[in-house]
């Protein structure tokens, strides 16, 4: 009984100290586990500011079906880089790699008089690279470079 009591005040003692626990941050991180869909790509924004654009695509496994067959559903996520030394190393990388990602987000609403076919009438996320390792590069492709760490 008294270690059932002492138990559940452990509990709540733990529980009240990290929801008392000030933030001086909060974070949006995304980790992607996939494959690079085609070769990153160096562009110029409106500011001429230089940054890499790449795509992952990550595929789920989703539950069987009454007949037992499993299907899978594919999601692309365009990453953008504004990392000049990440940008060289990006660079260097092919379509097919596969690839750990860890990238922080922003979600921007729409803006309330943009006409919604156009990307400034919708809902957007924003994927900012942080890091990126890859896995494994394709078989058909030069395999130097394997296991190699850019941040």
């Amino acid at each position: 009984m008294l270690n059932a009591i002492r138990t559940a005040s452990a509990s709540r003692a733990a529980v009240r100290a990290f929801s008392t626990t000030t933030r001086k941050q909060d974070l949006a991180k995304l980790t992607l586990i996939g494959n690079l869909g085609r070769d990153p790509e160096l562009k110029t924004t409106k500011n001429e500011k230089e940054y890499v654009s790449y795509s992952v695509a990550t595929t789920s496994f989703n539950p069987p079906n009454e007949e037992g067959q499993r299907s899978t559903s594919t999601t692309w996520h365009r990453v953008l880089s504004f990392l000049p030394g990440s940008n060289k190393y990006l660079q260097t990388l092919k379509a097919g790699s596969k690839v750990y990602v860890e990238a922080a987000y922003e979600i921007r609403e729409p803006e309330a008089d943009a006409d919604p076919s156009t990307p400034q009438g919708q809902r957007q996320i924003f994927l900012k690279h942080e890091s990126i390792r890859v896995i494994s590069t394709p078989k058909n492709r030069d395999s130097e470079g394997e296991g190699e760490h850019m941040q």
